[in-house]
């Protein structure tokens, strides 16, 4: 199957298809099991999707983290993910400690199925979110061609609930991109895809990006199993480095912050 990327620049939506519209999860009592997908708030002029996979680990698209315009970085302090965003309040409000992108994510590079499989990043919040009605999800596998998913998302037509796509599914892997029927337009890139295998949703991608494949629009997530497991050491690394870094400067006497 022949895909032409088409990567957009910070959010990406899902939309109607054929083969399962959207429901809008206007009540808490629609969107009870959704409640760790949320809303991540971009410098107060863009956003995307995130969800929890730890109660301080929001996963989500690595081009997320970049401003769409300049390609700079968007700075920490300027992110807070709204977990389980509707109607104008949240369930859980959190800042932002530091953000990592896949360490061979590179924003700049040209549109590829290796750009798309990179596309993750985590976000690790100030302070933990122990919630009751907030339940970190967890991954799966990567899905088998064939296989039927859903997607959660905000979007820019309907950024005030999250959406939940009825089934589509898993038409091709290319790499370390999927390629899915699902459709995606501006405002939801970094949301949840979710399988449902074994009775439980499980992330298994994160939307990047829409193509067109053969005529027929598509969305392209990433994969998780190598790149995530890949990402988490790198993040574990940067924590051990920041660990000798506060210690050597206490030593000094110099106050170490953290945004």
């Amino acid at each position: 199957m022949r895909v032409f990327l088409a990567i957009l620049a910070i959010c990406l939506t899902s939309a109607a298809h054929a083969d399962g519209g959207l429901f809008s999860m206007q009540s808490r009592e629609d969107g009870r099991m959704w409640e760790a997908v949320g809303r991540l708030e971009l410098a107060g002029n863009a956003f995307c999707t995130g969800a929890l996979i730890a109660p301080d680990l929001v996963l989500t698209a690595a081009h997320c983290l970049y401003d769409s315009a300049s390609g700079a970085p968007v700075a920490v302090e300027d992110i807070q993910f709204l977990a389980g965003w509707r109607s104008g309040r949240a369930s859980a409000y959190r800042r932002v400690r530091r953000a990592m992108a896949h360490p061979d994510y590179d924003f700049d590079a040209p549109a590829s199925a290796d750009r798309v499989g990179r596309d993750i990043a985590l976000i690790e919040l100030q302070l933990p979110i122990r919630n009751t009605t907030i339940t970190p999800f967890q991954t799966g596998p990567h899905p088998r061609r064939g296989a039927e998913v859903s997607v959660v998302s905000y979007a820019h037509d309907r950024s005030e609930a999250p959406s939940l796509q009825g089934l589509c599914n898993v038409l091709d892997r290319q790499k370390r991109a999927f390629v899915l029927s699902c459709q995606v337009d501006f405002g939801s890139s970094g949301s949840p895809v979710f399988s449902f295998e074994g009775g439980t949703p499980r992330i298994v991608s994160v939307i990047s990006a829409k193509a067109d494949a053969e005529g027929m629009p598509v969305s392209l997530g990433a994969e998780l199993d190598t790149s995530l497991a890949t990402l988490r050491a790198a993040m574990s690394v940067d924590s051990v480095r920041e660990t000798v870094s506060a210690g050597m400067r206490r030593e000094t006497g110099a106050k170490f912050i953290r945004p």
